[in-house]
């Protein structure tokens, strides 16, 4: 097993956690956890108000990455473009599959989820389930796009929004 190189994250960066979204790492700290010495990366999940401490070594192996680049941001807004492709299987298998593709952490799946759970104001009303499932995806596209491009929150949710508009269009 080699050691994953920890140069590649520093404190002030915004990295994403799998099960959590776009954090920021505050500092790099040592603490003695069960008589073992650890180095942990200290992120601040500031809209959660939440702070995590994830070994040095571990992270990559987690899922724990930099911010994606705004080639891959464009790819998740086309994605999000497409037709919505939502499988004849039952709920609770799709949910569990979009529940995956939410916690990867990988912004070309979230942005699926978010197309495939998509719903225009001439549709179907959506479930409880449904709608939770959307709104984390959602959530964490938006961040990351706001994230990568420096915009505010807000402007983020209205570029991804007036891209989900346009799709219907």
């Amino acid at each position: 097993m080699t050691k994953s190189k920890k140069a590649e994250f520093r404190p002030n960066d915004f990295v994403v956690y799998p099960a959590h979204g776009v954090g920021r790492i505050i500092s790099i700290e040592e603490q003695e956890i069960a008589g073992i010495r650890l180095e942990l990366f200290v992120i601040s999940f500031e809209k959660d108000k939440m702070t995590l401490r994830v070994p040095t070594h571990k992270a990559t192996e987690i899922g724990m990455r930099s911010l994606s680049t705004p080639d891959v941001v464009n790819k998740a807004l086309e994605t999000l473009k497409g037709k919505a492709r939502v499988k004849r299987a039952m709920w609770s298998r799709r949910a569990q599959e979009y529940e995956q593709k939410i916690n990867s952490g990988d912004l070309l799946s979230i942005a699926e989820v978010v197309r495939d759970l998509h719903r225009n104001d001439d549709q179907r009303e959506q479930s409880y389930s449904e709608r939770q499932l959307y709104e984390a995806a959602l959530e964490r596209l938006t961040r990351e796009v706001a994230a990568v491009s420096g915009l505010d929150e807000t402007l983020a949710a209205r570029q991804v929004g007036s891209v989900l508009v346009s799709r219907a269009a």
